[in-house]
């Protein structure tokens, strides 16, 4: 079966996208001249602009400025035969279906997707051993694909390429391993705590890395009195930079320790050496949002019959050691 133009929707988050990188590679390797639109929220777009699987992208936020008619003639433009809701969204279901694309594929579990899609795909995401990677290609069952492939395979199936020269007047060491600490997660995960960003940064610093700090504007307005600024050595980067130039210092750095973020997973991806601090609780736990990548590691902490809440405090009991230990592995 030939496919003209497939419209991959996925309007959530940063690491949400990266995670759906490999479907788009897999769909693109089956289908080598189907044209593949990604349909993403206007802040990820430098990650699929970077992305060598995508041939075109659309900007949700600018389909969320027209009206619903203005909407529908936007979808018909793009000629797509297969949309697939790898995000669920109500709208963007409706709007399909009035734009008479052939194929709308999406979760059962969405009851407007009885009306709204004509190929709906029973599996649960929320309950599930499957990581987040591989649950994307549930959706692929009705285009006779069945293949859920290992984690090994995804973890290097991304097409993820970043260039370009450091902004900002930014400074980093050519005879240093860099390392960038990313504390915070606005609020899309458990944390390990900024006391543990000290200490780590402590540690780093005393074997001879070089420490840069990102982070929003605000996420450093919230950790405004912690003394990781205060380290001689650690450059601060948070509130100053955009994606595009945040993908860009990755690609210039050694690791990144982050809990599960994005900039978590663009780290992976690129092959840099990712060390993500995790819950045990379902659904945010590694087996499901792990980094994938060939340098990528994640640290967490669970006991037997412990609680939501008690697995989520056992998070801030990774020891800084134990992320040295890993920087320190060739």
């Amino acid at each position: 079966m030939h496919y003209n133009k497939i419209i991959i929707s996925r309007t959530d988050g940063i690491g949400d996208v990266v995670l759906t990188l490999p479907l788009v590679a897999y769909l693109k390797k089956r289908f080598p001249k189907t044209t593949l639109v990604f349909l993403g929220r206007e802040y990820t777009i430098p990650v699929l602009k970077n992305c060598s699987f995508i041939d075109d992208f659309m900007d949700y936020d600018a389909l969320l400025k027209l009206d619903r008619n203005e909407q529908v003639e936007e979808m018909k433009r793009q000629r797509a035969d297969v949309f697939l809701h790898v995000y669920p969204r109500k709208d963007l279901a409706h709007i399909a279906r009035k734009a008479d694309i052939a194929n709308r594929i999406g979760s059962s579990h969405r009851i407007y997707n009885w009306i709204a899609c004509n190929h709906k795909v029973a599996f649960s995401r929320r309950n599930s051993d499957l990581h987040e990677a591989q649950l994307n290609f549930k959706l692929l069952a009705p285009l006779g694909i069945s293949e859920i492939p290992s984690l090994d395979a995804l973890s290097t199936a991304f097409g993820l390429t970043v260039t370009g020269d450091l902004s900002k007047g930014m400074l980093l060491s050519l005879n240093k391993q860099k390392v960038i600490l990313h504390p915070k997660s606005q609020g899309s995960a458990v944390e390990w705590g900024i006391e543990n960003f000290e200490k780590c940064a402590e540690l780093l610093l005393s074997k001879g890395f070089q420490v840069i700090v990102t982070g929003t504007a605000s996420e450093k307005k919230s950790i405004a009195t912690s003394s990781l600024f205060r380290h001689p050595g650690v450059i601060d980067a948070m509130g100053k930079l955009d994606l595009q130039e945040l993908m860009v210092l990755i690609q210039h750095c050694d690791a990144i320790v982050a809990c599960s973020t994005g900039p978590l997973h663009i780290a992976a991806a690129l092959g840099k050496k990712a060390i993500g601090i995790y819950s045990a609780r379902r659904p945010v736990h590694a087996g499901r949002w792990r980094p994938l990548g060939a340098n990528a590691f994640v640290l967490g902490k669970t006991a037997d019959g412990a609680s939501d809440a008690e697995l989520d405090a056992l998070v801030k009991e990774v020891k800084p050691e134990e992320v040295l230990k890993l920087l320190l592995r060739n």
